[in-house]
């Protein structure tokens, strides 16, 4: 019964599929714009705790 009803969604979803250009309305061109970005400064962020100092020789602590 699963197998019968997937196989039935993957017809409906082919089917859809092959008519989407004709029925969906024709895709606007992108063109990327050659502004550059604007680049603002990063917020400071808050950092809470020690600082993490990875542990290079596990056996010496």
């Amino acid at each position: 019964m699963l197998g019968a009803v997937t196989l039935c969604c993957v017809v409906v979803a082919g089917a859809l599929a092959l008519y989407e250009p004709v029925f969906g309305q024709a895709p606007e061109r992108q063109v990327a714009d050659s502004r550059p970005v604007e680049a603002a400064a990063p917020a400071a962020v808050r950092v809470v705790g020690a600082p993490f100092v990875p542990n290079v020789n596990p056996r010496e602590r």
